[in-house]
């Protein structure tokens, strides 16, 4: 396989920092890492299972110099700096909003639609949350026929960044202590408490987080047609997403055999031992590739045609790095392979 010049952007970031982990640890067949951020950290140098490596700057890259790059930077950064990657002639990976929604950008889950990459000079990742429903989801749809789709999350303080995990330790502290918690990172303190916001609200009162999920899960599922509603909220733990789901199918289904093909499926690790209170948790889907699923069981509303489960995944594994650097993968399988 041939040795690919990669580059960061966003590097100092735990998106960034994620990246660096899952590349190393899965092997990424590099010839050099150049690691990339905003103009104040340029200079820093950053301890790295691949060496001490110097940041440079994002608005300054050489994409002649690179042949993948992976975006971890938001706002409007990717759309001004994605063409001129393409004119470079290196591929990006962008795990940012910008491009999940363009019809001319595949937005991919490797384990569900590997074949629409094709010769594409971007790709987009999609959303932490959709990224951690969407394999079992799809594993359902395939088999039963997805007829409506419910969602209500847990969404971890890390989901924001660093500054997100470092806001719920610091008014905790506070709370401990006696005094009063504050807050900046989210629209109310975090600490003992659950906010269901995230993101802006949208004219029809969801959230775009929550919209974000029904937009993204169609456009990877190749479906519009299936009904999906969510419900956002942010919890008080540091990693590790969570989501509830009850699924209404056009055939009849059954919790066992559900059980046995995810067993089955790449990505997902069944933790579904009620007797010996094993399901799905934040505690130990934290710092896990897999998507944990259990609590699988026929829901009483729906019937022999309904399924409801429950899901925790690493938002900045398979939500995130993790994802991006498989496609990474798929990259250099279909166009660098000797």
């Amino acid at each position: 396989m041939k040795k690919l010049r990669v580059g960061i952007m966003g590097a100092t970031g735990v998106v960034g920092q994620n990246l660096i982990d899952v590349l190393h640890k899965r092997n990424f067949p590099l010839k050099t890492l150049r690691l990339y951020a905003s103009e104040r950290s340029v200079g820093k140098i950053l301890d790295t299972p691949f060496g001490a490596i110097t940041v440079e700057n994002a608005d300054q890259v050489d994409y002649t110099k690179l042949n993948i790059a992976f975006f971890a930077i938001g706002g409007g950064w990717p759309r001004e700096n994605a063409p001129k990657s393409a004119a470079g002639g290196c591929v990006v990976v962008d795990n940012s909003s910008t491009f999940r929604y363009d019809d001319n950008v595949p937005l991919v889950i490797p384990e569900i639609n590997p074949q629409i990459i094709g010769a594409a000079p971007l790709i987009a990742n999609p959303n932490c949350t959709t990224a951690i429903a969407a394999i079992p989801l799809w594993v359902i749809h395939q088999n039963y026929r997805l007829k409506k789709v419910i969602i209500s999350t847990y969404q971890a303080t890390s989901g924001v960044g660093n500054q997100g995990m470092a806001e719920l330790e610091a008014e905790t502290r506070k709370v401990l202590a006696g005094e009063k918690a504050g807050h900046d990172t989210f629209v109310h303190p975090i600490p003992f408490n659950l906010i269901p916001h995230i993101d802006s609200f949208q004219d029809n009162a969801y959230t775009r987080e929550e919209m974000k999920v029904v937009w993204e899960t169609h456009k990877i599922f190749g479906d519009n047609s299936i009904p999906i509603s969510c419900t956002c909220v942010r919890i008080p733990t540091m990693r590790a997403h969570s989501e509830s789901i009850v699924v209404e199918t056009e055939k009849p289904i059954n919790p066992a055999e559900v059980r046995k093909l995810l067993a089955h499926t790449a990505g997902v690790e069944v933790k579904d031992d009620i007797k010996n209170n094993v399901y799905p948790m934040p505690l130990t889907a934290s710092e896990k590739y897999d998507v944990e699923v259990g609590r699988i069981r026929q829901n009483l509303v729906f019937g022999k045609y309904g399924l409801e489960f429950f899901v925790s995944g690493d938002q900045l594994l398979k939500g995130a790095a993790l994802n991006a650097v498989q496609i990474g993968e798929l990259i250099v399988q279909q166009r660098f392979a000797d």
